[in-house]
């Protein structure tokens, strides 16, 4: 199946492209993170085959910890990716491209002893096949999907640089979403940050990089920076 993208579109109006992957990028992530578990229980059995009987029984906790708790707990607390997901820039969210819970995170892995049945992960696959945005069951059922992460970029320092006073009192929601814009354009692609920015236009009176620039500039005005 060919990558596609869903759009999202927020209660603000604002229109979220968010790249779903396919099987196989989510498959060499799978292996990636089968051989960390794979190498963590070798090691942890060497350690604690000298115990005896207590070093096998902390085996076994040990393994059910790297089985279950691996994937839960990374994906919940690691912006939606396990080390194997981060290695080929794959992120899980939330089926409103809201970051993953830790219920969702929960459902979705607990899921995975079906999408396994009935070998060779034949109803996970079979379900990205079928499925628009290539989700497994435990996708559909705990209502999220993986996407392609973007780079993370720095915003330039022009941006930061600028202070541009509004030339209208802004109300309060109005502020707390250009303060929001400005926080977490260091994430954004320049591409989002100037469709972003153009929403903003009446405000900024630009486009394009100029209107990124004039955001920014508010941004820093509202928040007590001064030339």
């Amino acid at each position: 199946m060919l990558d596609t993208v869903r759009e999202i579109h927020t209660p603000e109006g604002v229109a979220l492209r968010l790249p779903a992957a396919g099987p196989v990028p989510r498959a060499f992530a799978w292996l990636i993170d089968l051989s960390i578990r794979f190498a963590l229980v070798l090691v942890a059995s060497m350690f604690l085959g000298f115990l005896g009987r207590v070093g096998i029984g902390v085996y076994l906790v040990f393994l059910f910890l790297v089985v279950w708790a691996y994937p839960v707990a990374f994906e919940a607390m690691w912006d939606g990716q396990t080390p194997g997901k981060r290695a080929m820039r794959l992120r899980v969210l939330a089926a409103d491209g809201a970051p993953i819970g830790w219920m969702a995170a929960f459902v979705r892995n607990l899921m995975r002893t079906v999408d396994m049945l009935p070998f060779g992960y034949a109803f996970g696959l079979s379900s990205s096949l079928i499925d628009p945005w290539g989700r497994r069951l435990g996708d559909i059922v705990a209502r999220t999907m993986v996407v392609h992460a973007p780079r993370v970029r720095e915003a330039a320092g022009a941006h930061v640089n600028a202070i541009h006073a509004p030339p209208v009192p802004l109300l309060p929601g109005e502020q707390a979403a250009v303060i929001a814009f400005a926080e977490r354009a260091g994430t954004l692609t320049p591409q989002r940050q100037q469709e972003l920015a153009g929403i903003a236009e009446p405000l900024t009176g630009a486009q394009g990089d100029a209107g990124v620039v004039r955001l920014f500039g508010v941004a820093n005005w509202l928040t007590g920076r001064r030339a």
